[in-house]
């Protein structure tokens, strides 16, 4: 018995653990559908990787995804070794993670892609 409990257990967990990943995939689908001056102007508000921005669900349920956006250094031209300062025109970092996990997507988006 204790062998199948291990095993129903693990198969809800996996549900979820899917479910999340199909959440945060789709997600990052619709901001990559965005203009790309949309998202510039919503990273240019943001002012920074670490602070939420309008495109997250709102307050409330548990594993709501939180939208991160940024303008993003692509070739470290000022050599500070840090991707947020010195940013580069045309390149947007994108991060989707759902609150209280340790579940998130990340990518760059350049203009004209």
């Amino acid at each position: 018995m204790r062998a199948l409990q291990t095993g129903v257990t693990g198969a809800s967990v996996h549900s979820e653990l899917a479910a999340d990943q199909f959440r945060l995939r789709s997600r990052m689908e619709e901001l990559l559908a965005e203009p790309f001056a949309q998202l510039e102007t919503a990273a240019t508000a943001a002012g920074g990787p670490g602070i939420e921005t309008s495109y997250s669900e709102a307050a409330g349920p548990p594993g709501r995804l939180i939208v991160y956006l940024s303008l993003y250094d692509g070739d470290n031209a000022d050599a500070d070794g840090n991707p947020f300062t010195g940013t580069d025109a045309g390149l947007v970092w994108i991060q989707v993670e759902a609150e209280g996990t340790i579940h998130s997507l990340q990518t760059i988006r350049a203009q004209g892609f």
